[in-house]
């Protein structure tokens, strides 16, 4: 599988496309000035304790107060007594120093989840200084390299007693790398970490003691491998750095970074510019004919799977089958390109073989295979329904480039002209009822319903003017939405 990434960078923001064969399935975007916090290290400040919900909020120095909850804590465990997970009350209080890291982003009206549970990740492992355990990531499926990797870690472990405490995760870019390499690494964590803890004995409180890389520099460290084609960069400065950090950490991929000097714009090039543009659209076609409704609301995401113009050649359920099957290859994709998480349910047409089910979960789940975020499905209900979840670490493309639309305050509707012009009627009513208005009324509102009022409620105008012995007018409001009108007494 040919596999490219594009790093696209302008003063403003930073944007990166993972190509797969030639078609786009991840894009990330970094603003300059709103940069994500997701792995920054924070000293805060316990500013209330909620023993109702087990959480706490915590001050980090942003505009919103963060949030983090008992489970997210590690406390030190009493050998000998029976593990009892305390309550939020006894482990923070009001005023208290934290050191917290954090796991999710601000989204929406909510705060940034944080946990005490810090780790830091580097090419090939993530440390966790408080952790205890080796973990190998599951999808280095080989269970002989997994045994390898286990054992080299506990063996450089012993080597250091500085290397000693602490857990460590080992990345899926590890399989098959040699010993020094990762002997390199955690090396680089422990003397990081080292850093870190100072920077926390010394810094103020709240203030942000370690930063997580800017996303050019996260993506060569957590993206590229030796499998990557190539890696293209735009920008002569972002190329240098890029070149620097390759140098340091990973110079078996120096061959594969390569700066992109063209006159045509690199997103242009590859069409990243459409796909981008197209995963901000509810409606996603498939080759077949079918297509995919995506809708995203605060609860969950919902994906509905349609045949619309495609009729099949054999039977009904034959081509149901057919269309969900094409479906998982879109939806995998979807949920990638749009870094759709959380709860999301999947709506496939209902089918009536149960093997058919089971081959569309197969499907399914194969295609998520390659998916970089942890993904869990049930089965298919008798509804055709499929729950899954996706972990959700920072916002998805839509909420990051969209803000909710001003008219129809996120409902994807507005009410019709002849709706206005009838609510118009009775708010001249309530007003001839409690106000002497000598000279009668002047609505005024948006050119489309100025034009249906004038038009075809004409009639109903005439007569709503005779039952209350006063003349209406009318002005047209060019900056007002459909759904908002004045009455004015004249």
């Amino acid at each position: 599988m040919s596999e490219e990434i594009l790093i696209n960078v302008t003063p403003m923001e930073c944007r990166v496309a993972l190509v797969e064969n030639g078609i786009v399935q991840e894009l990330y975007v970094e603003r300059t000035a709103r940069r994500g916090m997701v792995g920054n290290i924070y000293k805060g400040r316990v500013v209330r304790v909620l023993p109702g919900m087990q959480a706490a909020f915590v001050e980090v120095g942003h505009s919103r107060t963060a949030f983090i909850h008992a489970n997210d804590i590690v406390w030190p465990k009493v050998t000998g007594e029976r593990e009892r997970t305390p309550t939020i009350s006894e482990l923070l209080h009001e005023g208290q120093s934290v050191v917290v890291q954090v796991m999710k982003d601000m989204m929406g009206t909510k705060g940034a989840r944080l946990t005490t549970d810090l780790s830091i990740p580097s090419r090939y492992l993530v440390y966790m200084p408080h952790g205890e355990h080796i973990g190998v990531s599951q999808r280095i499926e080989d269970e002989t390299e997994r045994e390898r990797l286990k054992g080299l870690i506990r063996q450089l472990q012993e080597e250091s007693p500085e290397t000693s405490a602490g857990g460590f995760i080992v990345r899926t870019v590890a399989e098959g790398v040699s010993e020094n390499e990762l002997r390199r690494d955690m090396a680089f964590l422990v003397k990081l970490w080292r850093w870190v803890q100072d920077r926390c004995q010394s810094a103020d409180t709240p203030s942000l003691v370690y930063e997580e890389l800017p996303l050019f520099l996260r993506t060569i460290r957590d993206h590229v491998s030796v499998n990557s084609q190539k890696v293209l960069i735009d920008s002569r400065e972002t190329y240098a750095k890029v070149e620097e950090f390759v140098r340091d950490f990973v110079p078996a991929l120096k061959e594969q970074i390569e700066h992109y000097p063209g006159e045509r714009p690199l997103f242009d090039l590859y069409n990243i510019e459409d796909d981008l543009q197209k995963a901000l659209q509810r409606k996603v076609l498939l080759k077949s004919g079918g297509y995919l409704i995506i809708d995203q609301t605060e609860a969950m995401t919902t994906v509905d799977v349609n045949t619309g113009s495609y009729v099949g050649t054999r039977t009904l359920e034959d081509t149901v089958f057919k269309t969900n099957l094409e479906a998982t290859h879109a939806i995998a994709r979807q949920l990638r390109l749009r870094n759709l998480g959380g709860i999301i349910i999947l709506d496939f047409i209902d089918m009536e073989e149960a093997e058919h089910k089971q081959q569309v979960l197969r499907a399914l789940e194969k295609m998520l295979v390659r998916d970089h975020a942890k993904t869990k499905i049930t089965q298919v209900s008798e509804l055709g329904l499929v729950e899954m979840t996706r972990k959700r670490t920072r916002e998805s493309l839509e909420h990051l480039l969209c803000e909710t639309c001003s008219e129809c305050e996120g409902r994807g509707t507005v009410k019709t002209a002849e709706t206005v012009c009838y609510e118009i009627f009775r708010e001249i009513l309530r007003e001839a009822r409690a106000y002497d208005a000598a000279n009668g009324y002047r609505v005024v509102a948006s050119q489309k319903v100025i034009d249906r009022l004038l038009g075809e409620e004409s009639a109903a105008v005439a007569d709503l003017e005779q039952f209350i012995g006063k003349p209406i007018k009318f002005s047209v409001e060019a900056l007002y939405p459909q759904e908002q009108y004045d009455i004015v007494l004249l």
